[in-house]
């Protein structure tokens, strides 16, 4: 509750009709989709120095009123602090390997997460030739969680979170970039109010777009079909985004 007062958080949903949101699905229409609910990967950008999107979309009060409840997926080394440990057991977070997201899916979770990852953080203002207030989002490649949600027959919901990139700042140093993406970690140094580890107070503002829901039937993991239908998700979502 004390987060919620320091913030500000709003959200915006782009509602659509059964049959706008299933273009270019084959399911069937046989209940409106409910994304408070119903299973769903949320796909939150962009990651920020920190995912502040995907955790305060994540805590429990503002989250049943805007997008339902859901457990965040997080990167393995946050297992390495035990207060950051602790607090994310509260929020029944998933390990970012994908075996953890597979069992997650497998047993009806629903998740949110921040497909750019690490390498996103690095991108935008101080690096050269941006601008403060640029932003960016890591997709071309990103299509991980588009295979699970083909996979396990999840529709995925595309969220972009303006101010999430405001509330903390960063010195641009390549080499830590470059350690971080190769140890999967994310190293830098950061700060917010007075020079300090604190978040400077921001507007987090939501928009939550149409739900890009799978193929009814899933071909085999790994055949051309499948990878079909992975790029046929990811393009849609990127259009939808």
């Amino acid at each position: 509750r004390a987060w919620m007062n320091f913030i500000a958080f709003e959200v915006i949903s782009d509602s659509a009709s059964d049959e706008e949101a299933c273009a270019g699905s084959t399911a069937p229409l046989q209940k409106a989709f409910d994304p408070k609910s119903d299973q769903a990967i949320f796909a939150i950008i962009p990651h920020g120095i920190f995912p502040f999107s995907v955790a305060f979309a994540a805590l429990p009060e503002p989250a049943k009123m805007a997008f339902g409840e859901f457990r965040p997926v997080v990167a393995t080394a946050t297992a390495l602090f035990p207060f950051v440990r602790t607090f994310l057991g509260w929020l029944g977070a998933v390990d970012a390997s994908r075996p953890a997201v597979d069992r997650a899916l497998a047993e009806g979770s629903r998740i949110g997460l921040a497909p750019g990852g690490i390498a996103e953080m690095f991108e935008g203002y101080p690096k050269p030739m941006t601008h403060k207030d640029d932003e960016f989002a890591i997709l071309n490649s990103r299509k991980g969680f588009l295979r699970m949600a083909v996979k396990h027959g999840v529709p995925v919901i595309p969220v972009y979170c303006f101010g999430g990139t405001k509330m903390l700042k960063r010195l641009q140093l390549p080499a830590l970039e470059r350690v971080s993406k190769l140890l999967r970690i994310s190293i830098c140094i950061f700060f917010g109010q007075w020079g300090l580890p604190i978040p400077f107070r921001q507007k987090l503002l939501y928009v939550m777009g149409q739900p890009i829901f799978p193929p009814d039937t899933s071909a085999e993991p790994g055949s051309d079909i499948f990878w079909q239908q992975v790029d046929s998700m990811h393009s849609r979502f990127c259009k939808e985004l």
